[in-house]
């Protein structure tokens, strides 16, 4: 009997979208994003050295709350696209920090979701 694993957090990436003109600031010298996506209040930013996702809370959406994931940390990863019955894809990322799971909403193309992280983990991003 194998005990299943909680994720410590878990996100739904709902579609892609541009590159918010915002995440400047919050990078640091020579890093560069390469994608965003959609998230339920805000976005979550693929950098070429980590993950950033960015929750907006409250009523206003004025507090947000910021998880930066290095790929340096990131142990394993696995993905699982949408069945017959069926509907979700999900990703879920084994860290230093624990468990995250990803879940991917119908815009979201899971084969080149786990292709970008492949890219980045593994060393292609840098």
């Amino acid at each position: 009997m194998s005990a299943e694993l909680s994720p410590i957090t878990a996100w739904t990436f709902q579609s892609e979208i541009a590159i918010p003109k915002d995440i400047g600031p919050i990078l640091v010298a020579g890093e560069q994003p390469i994608a965003a996506y959609k998230t339920f209040r805000d976005s979550a930013v693929f950098t070429d050295r980590r993950l950033v996702v960015r929750d907006a809370q409250g009523m206003t959406g004025k507090k947000v709350e910021m998880y930066s994931i290095p790929y340096s940390s990131i142990n394993m990863w696995s993905s699982e696209n949408a069945g017959t019955f069926d509907f979700n894809s999900e990703i879920e990322l084994w860290t230093r920090a624990g468990h995250i799971k990803i879940n991917l909403g119908k815009g979201v193309d899971v084969r080149k979701l786990d292709h970008l992280i492949a890219h980045v983990v593994l060393g292609g991003g840098r």
